[in-house]
């Protein structure tokens, strides 16, 4: 018998399961697989650079699917999106290629102490080729410090990675006026937004916000994972980071991996359809569950801000007296799904770089939980999750306090 089977064995039937950590994968509804499953064998499974049926039908499929994306977040042409395996393959060729590509124009590069590891620990090997990285520091609900970006930039800025959305505590950061102010610093700076937790979930439009680069992913908006894309400006140099058979995507070598783009394309399809309604309907599961769990648990506290200036599915909040690690284990017991820190570090005991860097002291950082909501997400879930919430809370820290915690 296997773990999980134990488990359930040991703690009976589960009432109701309830998925929440959205932020880490994804399960894929439905109508998605279907839609993904005729390019697997039926249709679209030849390579798309060969002058076949099949290869004209994969190449076909994955037109379509970058100019629908394209068009998604205001993008000018098709051939803007490069089709990525995901999210941090876009964020290292983006920051790579930039850099590497423009070394001539300068050596530094700007950047907030809460991005992604995927961003800061590319930042951290460019060094080793003669980058300077500058790492702006934010205020207490993650809001990047203007009056401190301001100072930093100069001429020598040769790229700046800014998160749209922190994927953490959900900060929807002023990423048009972050971007005029190192435009106006450094005309020839190359600007990347990590889009990643803003696509789908919020308005993102490239060309309004004056970005060069952008990334977005699958798995965020309930697609497949193993596929994201990096929106890449025209005209912005950059330099490919792998080399490989060519195929129809200039900065990415390989064969596509056409099933999954369409996954892509599909998800991206749904979390725009009934946009307004779909987002609403996030914002108020959202809402109820930060307010549940401050009014009915004491000692907890929301990480990041809140209402409009947080994105609508994120709630990221911090138990006094009551370790995130095993939070997770008792919540899981009961069938809610959620997870401490980010995927990057939960199996480290370490805290999350964006806690502490928002003001968290380590028992505050340690002691937080990460969950997203869904449009598929029900009243009677965010019910089920707050008892569930209550009671765990309550039994692990009955057990601190017998230990003497």
């Amino acid at each position: 018998m296997g773990r999980v089977e134990e488990l359930i064995k040991a703690h009976g039937e589960l009432e109701r399961e309830v998925y929440l950590d959205f932020e880490n994968s994804s399960p894929v509804p439905s109508e998605i697989v279907e839609a993904m499953l005729p390019y697997f064998n039926r249709i679209a499974y030849g390579n798309p650079t060969l002058t076949h049926k099949p290869g004209w039908e994969a190449y076909e499929a994955i037109w379509k699917s970058a100019e629908k994306i394209a068009g998604f977040i205001g993008a000018r042409e098709p051939e803007e999106i490069n089709f990525t395996p995901g999210e941090t393959e876009a964020n290292n060729l983006a920051l790579m290629g930039a850099a590497l590509k423009n070394r001539r124009n300068g050596r530094k590069i700007i950047v907030s102490e809460i991005e992604p590891l995927s961003v800061l620990h590319v930042c951290r090997m460019l060094e080793n080729y003669g980058f300077i990285t500058v790492k702006v520091p934010v205020d207490g609900e993650g809001f990047v410090d203007l009056e401190e970006l301001k100072r930093a930039v100069d001429r020598e800025v040769v790229l700046a990675s800014f998160m749209s959305v922190n994927n953490e505590i959900g900060t929807i950061e002023p990423i048009k006026e972050i971007v005029e102010i190192v435009k106006d610093r450094s005309p020839e700076a190359i600007f990347h937004t990590d889009a990643s937790d803003a696509y789908g979930r919020i308005p993102f439009h490239v060309e309004r916000l004056g970005v060069d680069l952008a990334t977005i992913s699958s798995y965020k908006i309930l697609g497949p994972r193993g596929v994201g894309a990096l929106y890449v400006r025209s005209g912005v140099p950059l330099e490919k980071i792998l080399e490989g058979q060519f195929g129809t995507q200039k900065l990415w070598p390989g064969v596509e991996n056409t099933p999954l783009i369409m996954g892509f394309y599909s998800a991206s399809e749904k979390a725009f359809a009934n946009f307004e309604r779909n987002v609403e309907h996030m914002r108020r599961l959202r809402d109820k569950l930060i307010n549940g769990i401050l009014e009915g648990v004491d000692e907890a506290i929301l990480n990041g801000p809140r209402d409009d200036k947080r994105a609508p599915d994120n709630v990221n909040v911090s138990f006094l007296k009551c370790e995130g690690e095993s939070l997770t284990v008792e919540l899981s017991l009961k069938g809610v799904y959620v997870s401490s820190g980010s995927a990057c570090t939960r199996r480290i005991l370490q805290p999350s770089h964006v806690l502490l860097a928002i003001g968290r002291r380590f028992e505050e950082a340690h002691g937080s939980i990460l969950m997203k909501v869904t449009r598929y997400h029900t009243d009677e879930d965010i019910d089920y999750v707050l008892r569930a919430i209550r009671e765990s809370v309550a039994r692990l820290r009955t057990i601190y306090g017998s230990m003497g915690g």
